[in-house]
């Protein structure tokens, strides 16, 4: 099937082929027509699918039937709702880029960066917002925009709202869209939440379903290589040198693992910058920006930091930690090998990282290739064994918060509660600020190491 051939605004069609864009996704093919017979919708599609088309590209179909009068002052039509900084200002440049010969205004708005701005732009009149459900909140308190009128509201990956907290949130703002709306809800699955939530909001809702979470891309070449963990970082510089990357998309566990990783690489004549929780908005959007744009070789990222990064023709991920959630590896290796296009995945793996590999091949039902490269990485794995005692306690933690992060399993253990409450604290402070640095602690540094990669690290 053609763009042509869904019955889509010709104007529309010369915008999405400048993009490249020759035939739908199984999910635009599925979702778009059902959409242009104005249903409401609850579909199940992860990212890299295309899923942002599938809503926005019918949604301008619409608007273009009515368009207003270059005189006229707008008003909003059609609302999205999404996670992330990140992901409102993907959806906002893919929108720019479909609408490109129709005289439709968006705005985006988010939190991180001033809001009078974004209340000048609200001002003059908008056809489309994308907002994140607490900065919306904050127009709406301030009367700075007006639903009243929404044809149309967009939930774009539900499921991170819902996990990240934001239900009471968008309660509150679908209180506040008229009752007599076109609702889409754009989930990677249909949980129980997600059901109840398609309950409460959409009405006889037509359902689409395509690649659950635990489905690869068949487009991702997937390599694991086997390497000790002090030798990560010169095998990685190793592998961008020989190999000649320009895009690379490195994912780390932590932040302050991040940066570290990515001075490194600078150091090594090799562009890098890294996005986290702690980066400001401004920063976060440059580096992304520079990404794009080739002008870094490198953006190391945190998982949730990487939310909402879309590069179609992105040819490399690297997992330079395993992540401790199975199913975030699936996110990860995903923003590569996008529409139709071929991608690679490589992992590097330590032995204290052995279960998370065991974990993400039961989850993904595949056994990823294991690649040798001389003077780098070892022949095989050992996974570091746990004594009775530290297991059952790790359990008992893990069912008591419902958390799904898990240690890396090992045989070192903290000697005393207090040397646990210091690296703690030296963990938050991101180990900057270390007042003290005896002898005791030099000495102790591999075990204290050892436990920081069981705390984790919240990475927002």
């Amino acid at each position: 099937m053609s763009f042509s051939k869904l019955g889509l605004n010709p104007n529309i069609l010369k915008a999405i082929k400048e993009q490249g864009y020759t035939k739908p996704t199984l999910i635009q093919e599925q979702a778009i027509p059902k959409i242009l017979e104005k249903k409401d919708l609850l579909a199940a599609a992860q990212t890299g699918t295309g899923k942002t088309a599938a809503f926005t590209l019918p949604l301008l179909e619409f608007m273009s039937l009515k368009p207003h009068r270059k005189d006229q002052k707008a008003y909003i039509k059609a609302l999205i709702l999404v996670p992330t900084r990140e992901l409102a200002l993907q959806v906002f440049e893919n929108i720019q880029a479909y609408s490109k010969y129709l005289h439709l205004k968006t705005a985006v708005i988010f939190g991180g960066v001033g809001i009078n701005p974004q209340k000048a732009s609200l001002r003059k009149g908008v056809d489309i917002v994308i907002a994140t459900p607490g900065r919306l909140l904050d127009h709406m308190s301030q009367d700075t925009i007006d639903l009243s009128r929404v044809d149309f509201l967009v939930l774009d990956e539900a499921d991170r709202m819902l996990d990240m907290g934001f239900i009471h949130d968008i309660k509150k703002v679908v209180a506040k869209v008229p009752t007599h709306r076109q609702t889409l809800l754009f989930s990677a699955t249909f949980s129980d939440e997600i059901k109840k939530l398609s309950n409460s909001f959409l009405t006889k809702p037509e359902t689409v379903e395509v690649a659950r979470s635990n489905t690869l891309s068949e487009q991702v070449s997937q390599v694991v290589h086997y390497v000790n963990k002090d030798k990560k970082k010169n095998l990685l510089s190793f592998l961008i040198h020989t190999q000649d990357w320009n895009q690379v998309l490195v994912f780390t566990r932590t932040k302050h693992g991040a940066n570290r990783l990515s001075e490194f690489l600078n150091k090594n004549n090799i562009s890098s910058l890294a996005i986290h929780g702690n980066k400001s908005q401004g920063a976060r959007t440059t580096a992304l920006k520079d990404f794009k744009a080739k002008k870094i070789r490198v953006l190391v990222a945190t998982d949730i930091a990487a939310r909402g990064i879309d590069i179609e023709l992105l040819p490399h991920v690297v997992n330079y930690e395993l992540p401790n959630v199975p199913e975030d590896y699936v996110h990860r290796i995903g923003r590569t090998g996008r529409a139709g296009n071929i991608g690679e995945a490589l992992s590097l793996v330590c032995d204290e990282e052995a279960q998370y590999l065991e974990d993400i091949e039961k989850l993904t039902k595949t056994t990823i290739p294991v690649r040798d490269i001389e003077g780098f990485t070892i022949s095989a794995l050992k996974k570091p064994q746990k004594s009775s005692n530290t297991k059952s306690r790790n359990n008992n933690k893990r069912n008591s918060s419902n958390a799904k992060e898990r240690r890396p399993k090992s045989n070192t253990r903290i000697k005393n509660s207090s040397e646990k409450k210091d690296f703690k604290k030296e963990v938050d402070d991101f180990i900057e600020n270390r007042k003290k640095q005896t002898s005791k602690r030099n000495s102790n540094r591999k075990i204290t190491g050892n436990y920081r990669k069981g705390l984790g690290s919240n990475n927002k």
